[in-house]
């Protein structure tokens, strides 16, 4: 109650901080709004330009690695919320990197599968003049592939029989995971026209490779190994009748086979 006078009733405490008894209710909520501002602002975490934010402000999106890290639990929302986020957030990531890891250690293992270099038995001289009837009976022997991959090294043509040879490989495989696996590299070292080590290969069958190659089966190149095929039996293997790999070679086995 307040005296005649406007006062105060007698034992009556003044009003917190000092405020003026004889100012509205008004005046003394913005006095009190006025005293807390500079606190809210000076506390840790609270974000400049959003008083009253005060020690909630700090926990707002320190848990997720997003770049909210400047909003206020006004804008992120609640923090069971926030915390499940960055859980899927992590949880993807993880996921991610694991299978972005395993195609790298299937396609080292598999690639070390794939042939670099047959071993065979020393061929015979009745073997090396086959070789000379035919580019069918060269190729049908590992001997005979391995003296012309060593003539088209000689030619910078070597990528041609790795090619059909990995293409023989990989007709021999049933696993669906192995071959797509398979395809993607051979596709990769031999079909880019990234690679260095890339074939030549028409349009059309390239064409008809990167269709299939969504979904590729053991016989996905059986058309462009055919195509290296009849190039290197048209353009490579008559230089190779007449080149010193194989006239050595022959020569060798013919005076073996006279001191004999």
């Amino acid at each position: 109650m307040r005296t005649a006078e406007g006062g105060e009733p007698a034992g009556a405490s003044p009003p917190a901080g000092g405020v003026d008894s004889g100012l509205p209710m008004g005046s003394e909520r913005m006095e009190m709004r006025k005293r807390q501002m500079p606190l809210a602002q000076d506390a840790p975490g609270a974000a400049p330009g959003q008083p009253g934010a005060g020690s909630r402000g700090s926990n707002a999106c320190c848990f997720c690695w997003c770049c909210c890290c400047s909003c206020s639990w006004s804008q992120c929302g609640n923090e069971t919320i926030l915390l499940e986020m960055c859980r899927m957030s992590e949880c993807s990531l993880t996921v991610r990197n694991q299978e972005d890891q395993r195609p790298t250690i299937a396609s080292h293992e598999l690639r070390a599968d794939l042939p670099t270099w047959e071993e065979s038995p020393a061929p015979t001289l009745e073997e090396v003049n086959a070789w000379a009837q035919s580019f069918d009976k060269l190729m049908v022997t590992p001997a005979g592939r391995n003296a012309f991959r060593e003539f088209l090294r000689t030619e910078f043509s070597e990528e041609n029989m790795l090619f059909w040879m990995a293409c023989e490989e990989l007709k021999k495989e049933a696993n669906k995971n192995i071959i797509e696996e398979k395809a993607r590299i051979i596709y990769e070292d031999y079909i880019s026209i990234l690679s260095p080590k890339e074939v030549s290969l028409d349009s059309r069958v390239r064409e008809v490779i990167n269709r299939n190659m969504v979904e590729p089966s053991q016989h996905i190149f059986d058309d462009a190994q055919l195509q290296i095929y009849t190039l290197m039996h048209r353009d490579s293997y008559p230089r190779f009748m007449n080149s010193a790999v194989y006239k050595d070679l022959l020569q060798s086995l013919s005076e073996k086979s006279i001191e004999a």
